[in-house]
C-alpha cells in the first residue's frame, strides 16, 4: 500500500516510539545508580571518658542512694553537634563531627559511669530505675566547648546542685569549671581536650558530691 505524501504507517510510528521509550531506559537507569551512590560522607562520631582525673576523696557514702537527674543546657549547647565558640556571642558547629549521643544524654551517662566506678556509693543511676532515693544530683551544663579566642582549648562548666529528696531541700550547690589547651587544630585533637576537661570536671563532681554526703 502506498500512503499519502506526508502520511507514515502507524507501525512504524509505534517501532520508533517504543525505541526512544527504552532508550530513555536505559539512559535513567545508569543516572539513577549514580544518584544512589552520592551523598554525603558520615560525620565522625566521638564519645566521652567517664573520668579521666583520680577521685580526689576518701569520703564514702555506702548507705546512701544517688540519682543522676536528666541535666539541664541550653538547645545550642544541648545536641548531637560539637560547639565552636568563635567569638563571645558567636558559634558555630565543627565540621563533619559529632557527638555519639545528645550531648546532656552523655554527660548524665559518664556521671553515673564515674559515680559508679568509685564503689563509694550505696546506689546511683538515673531516673526509672527504681531506686530508693536520698540524694538527687541536678546538673546544668553552661558550657561545653571549643573555645577559640586566646588560643583553641576545650571548656567545659557544670552547675551542680545536691538536692535532699526527702525533704527537698538544697543541701548544697557548686560550679565546676575546667579548660584544657587543644594540641593541634583537628576534630580529634579538639574532642581530646574537650574530654580531658570533662575529666577534670567530672573527677570534681565526684569528690565534692561524696563529701557533701
Amino acid at each position: 500500500m502506498v500512503l499519502p505524501e506526508g502520511c507514515s504507517d502507524r507501525s512504524d510510528v509505534t517501532t520508533r516510539a517504543s525505541r526512544v521509550r527504552m532508550l530513555a531506559s536505559a539512559m535513567a537507569l545508569p543516572m539513577l545508580l549514580a544518584l544512589s551512590g552520592c551523598g554525603s560522607a558520615p560525620n565522625d562520631t566521638f564519645d566521652l571518658s567517664a573520668v579521666s582525673t583520680p577521685v580526689s576523696t576518701s569520703a564514702s557514702a555506702r548507705n546512701r542512694q544517688l540519682l543522676i537527674a536528666d541535666p539541664s543546657a541550653l538547645k545550642a549547647v544541648d545536641s548531637e553537634q560539637i560547639l565552636v565558640r568563635v567569638a563571645g556571642s558567636e558559634v558555630q558547629y565543627l565540621s563533619k563531627s559529632q557527638w555519639s549521643d545528645k550531648l546532656t544524654r552523655v554527660v548524665q551517662s559518664k556521671l553515673v559511669e564515674a559515680f559508679e566506678d568509685t564503689g563509694r556509693l550505696g546506689g546511683v543511676g538515673k531516673p526509672g530505675q527504681g531506686l530508693a532515693i536520698d540524694y538527687q544530683l541536678i546538673s546544668d551544663v553552661r558550657a561545653f566547648e571549643i573555645a577559640t579566642g586566646g588560643g583553641d582549648r576545650g571548656v567545659v562548666e557544670i552547675s551542680v546542685k545536691l538536692l535532699n529528696d526527702r525533704n527537698g531541700s538544697v543541701k548544697a550547690q557548686k560550679v565546676f569549671r575546667a579548660e584544657v589547651p587543644s594540641a593541634g587544630s583537628g576534630s580529634s585533637a579538639y574532642v581530646a581536650a574537650l574530654d580531658q576537661a570533662f575529666g577534670q570536671v567530672t573527677g570534681q563532681i565526684v569528690a565534692w558530691t561524696l563529701q557533701q554526703l
